[in-house]
């Protein structure tokens, strides 16, 4: 049994490190986005350096006490908090934002830092750092890095794990990896860095990072279509990526349902067609010098006849940005109507439209609902959520809270696919995991965390149900 956090080991972190901020947690960090779940308050430490985070870990190792390690707060699925059970140390890496060392081709940077502040340093050095999610401005390397995020333009970049050369990182009861590497290659043994990332917290903590700079794209192109169907969206994907190979970056799929969401509730957007399509495609792409993004989209549109009816190709930046500031207002629009039941999946894309069908009649047969379905449908991610119908509460669907998820998962698990695609699984999906997870993968995950943190102090509950 794990040891609470009160202000008799306050005064014990006090003691252990001397200059560590040491207090009791506001709202916001007992809080998740989607205010459904509370955390159970604790101690709240934001240690300055890696020594101090190593210090902290040794003194709760010791007690026995839990250790939640907070980022921005952004995380979708409870990895952030506990919700009952013995307080723990929340543990936030805001204090630890430097950029350590820029080059052409690596940043080096702690894993208090924003997204945001990532992307600003590449930018300054007149390279790119890819990895783009609606939450940049508040999430953290270190979050982002736990929950191998995805974002936008995974597509061509991949997931944060694939942008990451090295980690710094603390475990349990301590000890601290320096694994911040500069290198693409490296086969000395067991790659701690890929099971670090993707962990949620549970192995170690993530105190810094090296991520791949990327070159900029001499030209970016970026357009909505309108399709009349998902398998529409993905043959235009095909025709997308064979006539412009390795050059597509973002590919995502957009429902009316979210279009009409942002018309009744916002936010203010602006929109690029008039009467608001049952399906419509953001297609962002990047080219080398010497070719023009938007010929390039318009051929693609003029090669596309019968894939899309409709098409809006930006002209300039400012066109750019309003059709990303749609896209990204999509789940905002979706917190104001309130959902049901949200579910961040993946799916085969040959599958993907199939499970879009299915799925939506399946879910109708339960209950009058409505299905907001978008996503980043290029690496077959996506998002399909279920909302009461209009004029309705969510509370009158309480019933359904459970059947809804299971009916969309067990679809998901018949169609080869996976209940997590980037949200992770935090505390909200561990039952789910249980469910759905391959017995021998579980069983390996339970003896890694077992190795590795046999006192189970490491975000406690979090991924694996704790025994």
């Amino acid at each position: 049994m794990r040891a609470p956090a009160d202000e008799t080991f306050a005064e014990m972190l006090r003691a252990a490190v001397p200059g560590l901020s040491v207090g009791a947690p506001g709202a916001s960090y007992l809080e998740e986005p989607r205010g459904r779940h509370k955390g159970c308050g604790g101690v709240l430490v934001k240690p300055a350096s890696t020594a101090e985070v190593a210090a902290v870990l040794r003194t709760c190792h010791a007690a026995g006490v839990g250790v939640v390690p907070y980022g921005g707060g952004t995380g979708l699925v409870g990895g952030q908090i506990v919700e009952d059970g013995p307080a723990p140390v929340i543990l936030s890496l805001e204090k630890m934002t430097a950029i350590r060392a820029i080059t052409r081709h690596v940043l080096e940077i702690e894993a208090g830092a924003t997204l945001q502040a990532a992307q600003d340093a590449a930018d300054g050095a007149e390279r790119l750092f890819p990895l783009t999610i609606a939450s940049q401005g508040s999430a953290r390397i270190g979050g982002v890095l736990a929950t191998n995020a995805g974002g936008v333009n995974v597509l061509r970049y991949g997931n944060a794990r694939e942008l990451c050369l090295g980690v710094e990182a603390v475990l349990a009861d301590g000890t601290v990896i320096s694994g911040l590497k500069h290198l693409r290659k490296d086969n000395t043994g067991y790659d701690l860095k890929d099971l670090l990332i993707g962990s949620e917290g549970t192995l170690g903590i993530i105190t810094a990072a090296t991520l791949r700079l990327l070159p900029k794209p001499a030209a970016v192109g970026t357009a909505m279509m309108v399709v009349e169907s998902p398998s529409a969206a993905l043959e235009l994907l095909e025709l997308a990526e064979a006539r412009m190979p390795g050059c597509v970056s973002a590919f995502e799929l957009i429902s009316g349902q979210g279009l009409r969401f942002l018309d009744a509730v916002g936010p203010d957007v602006h929109q690029p067609f008039t009467t608001r399509p049952d399906w419509s495609v953001l297609i962002e792409i990047g080219l080398p010098e010497g070719l023009a993004a938007e010929e390039a989209l318009a051929g693609l549109f003029e090669a596309a006849e019968g894939l899309v009816s409709d098409g809006v190709i930006a002209s300039s930046e400012n066109q750019r940005a309003q059709m990303w500031a749609l896209r990204e207002s999509l789940p905002e629009a979706n917190k104001r109507i309130g959902s049901i039941s949200s579910h961040d999946i993946s799916l085969p894309l040959p599958k993907l439209a199939q499970f879009i069908e299915e799925a939506q009649v399946a879910l109708r047969a339960l209950a009058d609902i409505r299905i907001n379905c978008f996503g980043h449908v290029g690496d077959g991610n996506l998002h399909f959520n279920a909302f009461p119908a209009e004029g309705r509460d969510r509370k009158e669907y309480e019933n359904l809270r459970r059947a809804i998820p299971e009916t969309v998962y067990d679809l998901v698990d018949r169609f080869g696919g996976s209940i997590s695609a980037e949200h992770g699984i935090g505390r909200l999906k561990v039952g789910d995991l249980e469910r759905y997870g391959d017995p021998g993968k579980l069983a390996a995950m339970r003896a890694i965390k077992a190795a590795l943190d046999p006192k189970g102090i490491l975000n406690p509950g979090a991924v694996l149900a704790e025994r």
